[in-house]
């Protein structure tokens, strides 16, 4: 049972508004009954939403889309194969991310663990290798599942909820300067302790914890049932992990795990969660479920080769 953000009625079946978040009884349910944040990224104030079938809701505009798939010379329109991915960046990210891993797989067969490196580990010998600044963020331990499968259970129950803030634009934008700058501050440390040749960074742990501080800034006691079973606030499971980063940055690094990259995508998150805060009106639901990562943090432990997993 919840209690409707507009008129406090009990609702044993509630309605979660996919546009702002809140919770709503059935009088509130729809955009226009509840001055719905969302309506802002829908240059559609009077809450008429595109059906995606009639070109004619918006003045037949449809040229204006505003999101990157709409732009792809693909069909993405209702129907066609990329239909998901219309305006959803959480799991065209998800996508990358495994098709990356995919990759990394065929140019270890092809190249062996050189290639590997060059493409997609961001190392603190190699800066100027810029493409590893991306690339590195949807790479992961290519010798295991957890890394990877545990940050994409953040992306896929945390993301869309940033998104629907945010926008797609936005959320890229942060998931992608999150990660650069995590992957960046991690290899810096990395410099000044003169880690070995062979260290590097790799994964999707500092964007995955931006987006964790975003919703831990919009709804400190929004309810994370951790491994399916535990409820605890997200602001709990965030402390957790700022905590851990701190100790064993404060120990020397804290090993194979990236901790430094940790927490500065943790930061981010804060900094930017704070930003819209401040700036819109928006509402997280009351409660999310949500399956763990793994030990030292949703890229679980490091893995070989001093690499360092994030």
């Amino acid at each position: 049972m919840a209690k409707c953000d507009v008129c406090g009625k009990d609702e044993n079946m509630p309605y979660n508004c996919r546009h702002c978040g809140g919770t709503y009884c059935a009088d509130h349910r729809l955009p226009e009954n509840h001055d719905c944040s969302g309506l802002q990224n829908w240059n559609d104030p009077k809450g008429v939403f595109d059906s995606g079938f009639d070109d004619s809701v918006n003045g037949g505009n449809a040229s204006r889309a505003s999101s990157l798939s709409d732009k792809l010379p693909i069909d993405t329109g209702p129907g066609g194969p990329l239909a998901y991915f219309r305006g959803n960046m959480t799991y065209t990210f998800l996508a990358i991310i495994w098709v990356t891993f995919l990759v990394q797989q065929l140019s270890l067969l092809v190249g062996g663990w050189s290639l590997h490196q060059a493409l997609f580990v961001l190392t603190p010998q190699h800066p100027e290798y810029v493409w590893t600044w991306v690339t590195s963020i949807f790479s992961h331990n290519p010798f295991g599942l957890m890394h990877i499968v545990g940050n994409s259970i953040v992306l896929f129950f945390f993301g869309p909820l940033v998104e629907r803030y945010v926008g797609s634009k936005n959320f890229a934008a942060l998931f992608i300067v999150s990660g650069v700058l995590a992957g960046l501050s991690q290899v810096s440390i990395q410099f000044l302790q003169g880690s070995p040749t062979s260290s590097g960074v790799l994964g999707a742990s500092g964007a995955a914890l931006a987006i964790m501080g975003v919703l831990t800034i919009l709804n400190p006691s929004l309810k994370v049932y951790l491994y399916f079973i535990l409820p605890v606030p997200i602001w709990v499971l965030t402390a957790g992990y700022a905590a851990i980063s701190v100790f064993f940055l404060g120990l020397g690094g804290g090993g194979d795990i990236a901790h430094m990259a940790h927490l500065v995508g943790l930061l981010i998150g804060l900094g930017y969660g704070e930003y819209i805060k401040r700036n819109r009106n928006v509402r997280a639901p009351s409660q999310l479920q949500f399956g763990g990562g793994g030990p030292g943090g949703p890229g679980g432990p490091g893995g070989p080769g001093g690499r360092r997993r994030f």
